[in-house]
Order: structure tokens, then sequence, then C-alpha cells
């Protein structure tokens, strides 16, 4: 059943039921036309498992990710619950405000809001066995909807209807509370969902003379110091309140806090505060607005003003802001990958987050408090993920004003570092070191190169020259003068070699297009230092030490943090030169022996080997690993060896396997949306294996049809003519009506409009596009050389 059908009164519910409401006319051909986009979305998919996405509410991009928490992590048991929320936990702690979709690390969880009723308040969670031994609450599934930009729940032990629905940087919390019971709110500021010692470095709340209360607090987690500030409005007047600081042996007085007014009702600050807010018996649903900032209590006040209107009438400006994002994409599928298709985009929709004030101010890298000029400032950049498929398909789905916004937003935070580097993981303005490679590198050039984004091109050449030649930065001096990482002096070196060598293709392509030619020339040296990690004794890539031996012993199969690789081992990373797959080719010894590879990679038994210590390792193919991200381009390389029709077959047992529109259908974090983009990319029947190329590389369509809006209006249309389970091969392509003989199609073809169609067929076609022409770029090119 619907979950939105299960709310509905009685009579509502069995009159559509039975088929009595829209039964003739023009209602009965709406009800066999599949629903919109934006109700195709399930944002219930990968909130199970390992997809660590959350089901609350969000606007596109919103700096506001207003979603229910249903555990308090412990320090360093925290990876499950990075997204605050799983699917399968019993109770409901509170709602809080920034959560991260998909991501392998946790953070964020600020402003806790639970709402309690009765004439005891607890200001203590309480344990989840237990019911009633503090404010979190038991909930059902079978009361729970989500859909873009809202999300409801019926609280269990309050009998409490809590909705949520959020703007660009506010939140709307609805709670109806049981009549005649006294209503009451939980404002904690000591939760946090990294639960790192000592946390809360400092935290604040004042009330107004108005009525809105003021609050602020420094957080040490992934990234500290982390600053935040808020400014709450309430539907129905404050009855009492109660500010407590529970941290023990400390006494605090009020203090005037930096609001609009000459005087506060009250005040406090600390380590540890909560607050009780008190409302009586109330005759209609409470509304709770919260407006966010990362610059003061005053940006948030004004964050909240800059937002009017009441709880529907956010919802419904942040419905037709998805309704409007979604429809970049219209497909034609099975109800089942249509769900999971749209979902995926939903999900690639969310980040890099708003983090600029309304006015344009916001907090930099380096602490300080900007101001943007003619762009808002985003962060939340998972760079090392994002690279691959998610910011390439921005480039296509999202107006170019938005990937504008991306791009100034990475510059500036280059010429804001301490260290003049452009961003590696970054979020609320601030570097977290996360991760390896300078891979903002690969996203600046990608967008230039396909004209998105007006950038300054020589500002962003220096920057990007200047993320590169950062000695200091994850070995990066040995890696310019030896031409490699050590492992003996910097860890996980062998990835890092290949992921520096694939970044300075990138350099030396935008440089090319520049002009600059020495910049140019060093670089594409650079970009072949892959060759200096790989053994072709092996058939690996491998870690070497400064002496240039490779270290031993070396078994491919090993994934251990900190080692030779990288959330990875040898059989994933010894694929990673995606500018120059055919100079790989030929260290294998040929086209035929890196199919075998291939081959082998997929079909590897694992029965022998234990990969339970390492988090980040799902969705296991043989030694293909879709969970993570290093082998997201492995199976479009068969294309590469003149053998497409095996990337076909690949393709087919990924998806099948992989995703499904059930709460545990992603097989590895979202990663802020790689996951997902991989799915939207591979689904239309391509894929941007090596940004900064201009390429995307065929593989199948996974849906019947589907046509892109894309930025300048301009609209391209992909066709899968006969496909079906039993059609799984591609048996011809036409661009235009034009045949197509080659396993790539340009960025520059999609921009410029017009119709690709796959002929489908239920054998494969191994003479269509095998030739060494047809094959996508390769920086040595094909063959002996």
């Amino acid at each position: 059943m619907n979950r939105t059908l299960r709310i509905l009164p009685p009579l509502v519910r069995s009159v559509i039921a039975a088929g009595l409401l829209g039964a003739t006319g023009a209602g009965a051909q709406d009800a066999a036309a599949p629903p919109a986009p934006v109700d195709a979305v399930d944002p219930f998919i990968g909130t199970a498992g390992e997809g660590h996405v959350f089901p609350g509410a969000v606007a596109p991009f919103g700096m506001v990710q207003l979603s229910p928490d249903t555990t308090l992590g412990r320090f360093r048991q925290t990876y499950n619950w990075a997204a605050g929320y799983r699917h399968e936990d019993p109770t409901i702690i509170g709602f809080s405000h920034t959560h991260f979709s998909g991501a392998g690390h946790s953070d964020l969880g600020d402003i806790l809001v639970m709402p309690v009723v009765g004439d005891t308040v607890p200001l203590e969670p309480g344990e989840a066995d237990k019911p009633g031994s503090g404010y979190r609450s038991r909930y059902s599934h079978d009361g729970e909807v989500a859909t873009p930009g809202y999300y409801a729940v019926t609280l269990t032990d309050p009998q409490v209807r809590a909705e949520m629905t959020a703007g660009t940087r506010v939140g709307v919390h609805r709670y109806t509370f049981p009549a005649g019971k006294a209503a009451h709110l939980v404002l904690d500021l000591r939760t946090v969902i990294y639960d790192y010692p000592g946390k809360i470095l400092w935290s604040s709340l004042t009330l107004h003379p108005d009525g809105t209360l003021t609050g602020a607090r420094e957080t040490r987690g992934w990234a500290a110091p982390r600053k935040l500030y808020f400014a709450m409005r309430f539907s129905a007047p404050l009855a009492t309140h109660a500010f407590v600081s529970t941290e023990k042996d400390v006494v605090y007085k009020g203090f005037k806090g930096p609001g609009r007014g000459p005087e506060t009702l009250d005040a406090i600050d600390g380590r540890a505060l909560v607050a009780q807010l008190d409302f009586g018996k109330l005759s209609a649903p409470l509304e709770v607005k919260v407006g966010i900032s990362g610059v003061d209590e005053n940006g948030a006040w004004a964050n909240l003003d800059s937002e009017p209107g009441d709880f529907d009438a956010i919802r419904g400006k942040t419905r037709a802001a998805w309704r409007e994002a979604l429809s970049a994409v219209d497909v034609a599928a099975p109800a089942p990958m249509r769900k999971t298709f749209y979902t995926a985009l939903y999900h690639s929709l969310m980040a890099p987050s708003v983090w600029g004030d309304a006015d344009g101010r916001y907090r930099g890298p380096d602490d300080q408090v900007r101001q943007a000029k003619g762009f808002t400032f985003h962060s939340t950049f998972s760079l090392w993920d994002t690279f691959r498929a998610e910011h390439p398909l921005l480039t296509l789905v999202q107006p170019d004003r938005k990937n504008a916004d991306f791009l100034a937003s990475l510059l500036a935070s280059q010429k804001e570092s301490p260290f003049g580097i452009l961003p590696v993981w970054q979020f609320a303005g601030k570097e977290t070191w996360t991760m390896i490679g300078y891979h903002s590198v690969p996203v600046l050039a990608d967008a230039y190169l396909k004209g998105v984004g007006n950038m300054d091109a020589k500002a962003m050449l220096n920057a990007m020259v200047s993320s590169a030649d950062y000695g200091p930065y994850g070995g990066l001096s040995d890696y310019k003068s030896l031409g490699f990482v050590p492992i003996d002096r910097e860890p996980e070196a062998a990835s890092k070699t290949v992921e520096y060598a694939y970044d300075d293709w990138t350099i030396a392509q935008v440089a090319k297009a520049l002009g600059q030619k020495d910049i140019t020339a060093r670089f594409e040296k650079r970009a072949l230092n892959w060759r200096n990690s790989f053994d072709p004794k092996t058939g690996f890539l491998r870690a070497r030490k400064a002496d240039g031996t490779f270290r031993t012993p070396f078994d491919p199969t090993a994934i251990n943090y900190g080692s030779d690789y990288t959330e990875g081992n040898a059989w994933q990373y010894s694929w990673f030169m995606p500018h120059d797959q055919g100079g790989l080719f030929r260290m294998l010894g040929g086209d035929a022996k890196a199919v075998a590879k291939l081959d082998a990679m997929f079909d590897f038994d694992n029965s022998k080997i234990d990969y339970s210590h390492a988090e980040d390792i799902s969705g296991l193919i043989g030694q293909y690993i879709h969970g993570n991200e290093p082998s997201h381009h492995v199976a479009y390389l068969y294309d590469y060896a003149g053998q497409p029709w095996r990337t076909q077959e690949r393709l087919k047992q990924i998806v099948e396997s992989q995703y499904k529109p059930t709460p545990d259908g992603l097989a590895g974090n979202d990663d802020l949306g790689q996951m997902s983009a991989w799915l939207v990319f591979t689904a239309l029947g391509f894929y941007p294996v090596a940004p900064g190329t201009g390429e995307y590389v065929i593989g199948r369509p996974f849906v019947e049809r589907a046509e892109m809006t894309l930025p300048g209006g301009k609209r391209f249309t992909v066709v899968a003519e006969g496909l079906s389970d039993a059609n799984r091969y591609i048996g011809s392509v036409t661009l235009n009506r034009k045949p197509l003989d080659r396993v790539y199609i340009k960025d520059s073809e999609i921009r410029a409009g017009g119709e690709l169609r796959f002929i489908m067929a239920a054998v494969p076609n191994k003479l269509w596009a095998t030739g060494v022409k047809a094959r996508p770029y390769s920086m040595t090119g094909y063959g002996t050389k």
C-alpha cells in the first residue's frame, strides 16, 4: 500500500482503494499514467544497508537537511549512522537540521528538536530498549511518509504527528499534539551524529522579547572547529521555558546575546545546554520555523526572514523546486527502474549544499567571514567520490548558474585556504583532509573544457597548479621528484600515485587549451607517472619504496587502511589510469590479456577472504567492488579492448545486483550522490570514464526512453528500441539517424541536442564498434607504441 494512503481517513482510503475516484474519463487516463518525476522518488531507498542516506526534508542543494535521528552514535562507532537515521532502528531521538547524504564519515546533526506531551518533560533521550526512559519515542514505518521536500512520522509514545519541510536556508516543523495534553518541545544542543570526545566546545541560547529563540554552538568533530547559529520562531507563544546546563560542577549566568533587541528575556551559555519549551494545551498544530547560518546569529535571523511563509507555503515552494530540478530528465521505464532512476537523480541534487547566507556572507576555510560577490557560496564537496560522475552529471542537468556557483566556491576556497590549495573534502566551509588526490582539479577542468561556468581561466589554472605543487600534501614533494609516491614515506602510496597522475592530466588539458606550453609539457609528463607504480611482471599496480623497489610481501587482495591502497586493493586500483587505458593494456600484453584480467576480476572467488574489517568494502562481484568508487569505471573498460558486448553484460550484472527500489537498495555509501550519479548515467546508456576528455563511454541503456532538457534549453533524447530483459545487448546505434560506429559520444554532441537511438538485441553484436578507431580517448593511443 502507498505510504501516503495509509494515513488518510478510513472512508477516503476505502473510496480510493475501490477506484471510485477518477474512474472514468481523464481521471482514468491519469491513473494509468506514470507518476511525475517528483512523485516517483522514494527517499527511503538507501536508508538501510550501506546507503547512508537520510529520508528527511531538503531543498535542491539546500543548507538545511531536516531529518530524524534514530540513534546517538558513539565515538568511532558512527559509520552506520553517518546520516543519523537507519531504517531498521525502532526509535527516533529527534529531528535535527543538518545531515550528509550517503557519506562514509559522520558529523552534523545540529539543533535537535523533539516533541513531548504531559506533565513531566524528560531532558535526556533515554534508552532505545526502555520506552519512557527519556524523550525518544518509538515509531512505525506504517505512518512514515517521505517525498522530496517533506517527511512525516507518527511518534508512538507521545502520539504526536511530526511533519518536516525545508527551504534553502530554513527548516519548518509541524507537530500535531493529542487534544487535551500539554505540549512541549525539547531543544537539545548536546547531541551530534559524530560523538567525538569533547564534542561541544561552546553553545548558547537566547530568548528575545518577540519570542524568537536564537542560539549557537561550536563543535569538535570531523571538521573542527565548526560554528553554527540558528534563529527559531513558533506559531504559538511560549507559556514557560527552562534553559538548563547539564555540565557538572559548572554554574552559568545569563548574558545579553547578540540579538536584535537591546534586552533579552533569558540567556545561557555553556558546553551542555538543553531547553524545555512549554506551550500548554494547543488547539492547532504547532509550527516551528528555524533559520541557520555559519556566520552569526544575525545571519540566521536574516535567513529566517528571507523565506517567508508557513509550513505549507515553504513545502509548496520546495516541491516546485524539486519538480523543476527532476524534470531535467523525462524517463520512460518500468516502474521499479523509474523509481530507482528518479531517486538516484534526487540524491544527485543535494550537494554541494548552500553555505552562504541570504546576504552573501559565508564563513570560509580560514574561519573568517567573507562576502560572496556574484555567486552563492556552496560547500559539502566529497571530491574523491564526486569528480567521477556526480559533477559531470551536474554539468548536464543543472543550469549553468548553479554550476557557476559550485566552481566559484572551489576557487574562492583556494584563495581563502591557509595552504593556498583547492578543497579536498570540505563541508561547512572547513577542510577535513579526508581521502586523497586533488580532485577539485578535474571538476574544474571538466567544466571549463565543456564551456560551463564562466570562470577566470587564468586564475583557475593557477589554482589547479598551486594544488598540484603543494609539496607537504600527501607525498607530493616526493611524487614530483621521484615520479611516484614512496610507501616508506607516505601511506596509500600506490593509490596516490595514480590519482595524482590523472589529476595532472586534466591540468595539462586546461593548459593546452589556454596555450600554456610549459605547463602543458610539465603536467603531461606527470600524467604518465602511473607507469612508475605499475609492475608488468605481476600485472598489478604496486607501492614502491623510495629506493625504487616494490614493497613485499605483495597480496593483490589485501585491504587494510593506511596500507598501499586507499579503501581498496591492487585489483581495483590497477585499472585507475582513465586517461591512458590504452597504455595500461599494452603493459598487460594487449587487448586479449586485458579482457582476461577484467574477467578474472569479476569472476574472482572471494569465499576464503574476509573483508569485514573494511567498512567501505561492499557490493562485491568478485574483486569488483561497486560499493566504493575505485571500481566505478571498470565495467566500461571492455570497450577500450574492443569487446563492448562484454561491457553490456557486466553492466546488467551490476545494475541488477547493486540497485533496487527498497530501503537497502544501495550497495554502498551514496557518497554525496556518486553512487546515484553512476546509475543515472548508466541507465541513460553512457558514462564519463575520464572527465576532461569531453567523452562519455557507451555501455547500454536501462530505460526505454529519456529526454534531457539541457542548460540553454536544447533537448537530447535517448531511445532504446526493443529493450527487454531478453534484449540486453546493443545491436546497432544511430546518432541523429546516422550510424554511430564508436563506443563513445561527445559532450558537444549531447549539448547540441538530437537523438541517440539504440536498437537492442538478444545476442551480442561482436562487429559493432570493435576497431581501434572506435575506442575512447587514451593519452598514448592504442597498439604497440
